[in-house]
């Protein structure tokens, strides 16, 4: 009987492991990176810190991408319309 738990373990272990960096790599896409948080925290207006603090980072986030990304499209219609 000992046998099968000299072979099962490090079995279950193994996969228990390929399971979790698979899960690992999932999470690693969605959740919020380092930088973008401290980024944010040196450059948001009193609305995006209202966002975050009733809608949580992931709102903060959003509002704050949206209003660089709005700022960097105006730059972009600017040099369009100069051409």
């Amino acid at each position: 009987m000992a046998v099968w738990f000299v072979f099962a373990v490090p079995l279950v272990i193994m996969f228990f492991a390929l399971f979790m960096e698979r899960v690992e790599t999932r999470i690693r896409h969605v959740a919020v990176q380092e930088t973008d948080v401290e980024e944010f925290l040196e450059q948001a207006r009193p609305d995006e810190v209202r966002a975050l603090y009733g809608h949580g980072i992931g709102r903060a986030l959003e509002l704050f991408r949206l209003r660089r990304l709005g700022g960097r499209a105006a730059k972009l219609r600017g040099r369009r319309t100069r051409d």
